[in-house]
């Protein structure tokens, strides 16, 4: 059984015509096990509970009949997953967005990357990413290495969080940068706004990342060894406020929200991280003018507080040391001078 990667959301309840999306026969030695279950082992980036909503609005057929999450699957049977919309032509179209080019040379550029922005193209956002917006901006083809979806990518940061990115324009190069990232020799550091102050102010998380298997949106520690993917965040505390920190985090590797992650798993998340816990009063009184003052905190920043604030490597043509930093942006730097001038 094949199945092609895409982030589907199968729990839309439309009229519209249908389009099969992905089709499955199961072995001839499969053994008996809900539809559910199956179908959420198998479909990547599909909840068991979207499934099961797409199965109740009559979206997932088995045999070309409708059938119950609790259908318990036999050997050849037929799984139909249909969608209203029919299947993305996964073809990059250039747009003229708006760009902010920190540096730029025949062989790599730096861009400064808004929150909110997409990287690359996905299921639900196929256009107005970064990736769009270069391909229309350097009006040429750039390196796909081992994903045509990345093209230029040598490392990406998440929609919310803001900050500096590195984009190779040609093979070679991005061949010769992605070995700096593997080899540890790029420096990164992010500026984070967390709830409370980590103790010890100033340490290392060296705790291995997987993916949630209750939540696929979600990246936590495991302590199986055998599990995940070894990850290693540097923190240093810079500025403490009444219930928030301001803190620094280098990266030695680049997992998948790997500070948000490990920030979680140290008790502190990052403020307004609604993914990892972080859009709710966490430490503080339960003063109804205090819990006014945190919503308007929200209000400024509603997005996770991370910003990929330096980034420094080695040009791989020339051989020169680069060192890139940036400003903390409007709603981050508004929101860090909410809190520094709070007064319990």
């Amino acid at each position: 059984m094949n199945v092609e990667e895409e982030d589907i959301d199968i729990s839309q309840d439309e009229e519209a015509g249908l389009y099969e999306h992905y089709r499955i026969v199961t072995d001839p030695g499969q053994s008996l096990m809900r539809l559910d279950k199956f179908l959420s082992a198998r479909l990547p980036n599909a909840s068991r509970n979207k499934i099961q909503i797409g199965i109740e609005n009559g979206l997932i057929t088995v045999n070309e009949k409708p059938a119950k999450s609790n259908y318990q699957i036999k050997p050849g049977d037929v799984i139909s997953v249909n969608l209203p919309h029919p299947p993305r032509n996964e073809e990059l179209i250039p747009e003229d967005l708006p760009l902010n080019i920190v540096y730029e040379d025949e062989y790599l550029l730096v861009v400064n990357k808004a929150a909110g922005m997409v990287v690359h193209p996905a299921h639900g956002n196929w256009d107005g990413t970064l990736v769009n917006g270069l391909l229309h901006y350097i009006n040429i083809g750039l390196p796909v290495g081992k994903e045509p979806l990345r093209p230029g990518l040598v490392h990406r940061i998440d929609k919310d969080t803001s900050g500096l990115l590195l984009i190779a324009k040609e093979e070679v190069c991005m061949m010769k940068l992605a070995k700096q990232f593997f080899d540890h020799t790029v420096e990164r550091t992010y500026y984070a706004l967390v709830w409370g102050h980590p103790e010890p102010a100033n340490g290392t998380i060296s705790q291995r990342l997987t993916r949630s298997p209750k939540d696929r949106r979600i990246t936590e520690v495991t302590q199986k060894e055998e599990a995940g993917k070894h990850a290693i965040t540097h923190y240093k505390t810079l500025e403490k406020f009444s219930y928030t920190t301001l803190i620094q985090c280098n990266l030695e590797t680049g997992r998948t929200h790997q500070i948000r992650a490990h920030m979680k798993w140290l008790g502190h998340s990052l403020f307004s991280d609604e993914v990892y816990g972080g859009r709710a009063v966490m430490k503080g009184p339960s003063f109804n003018k205090y819990k006014a003052f945190v919503e308007n905190a929200f209000q400024i920043c509603p997005r996770q507080a991370l910003h990929a604030k330096s980034l420094g490597f080695t040009h791989p043509v020339t051989n020169e040391r680069l060192q890139f930093d940036s400003e903390l942006p409007p709603d981050m730097a508004a929101l860090v001078d909410k809190w520094r001038k709070y007064e319990p």
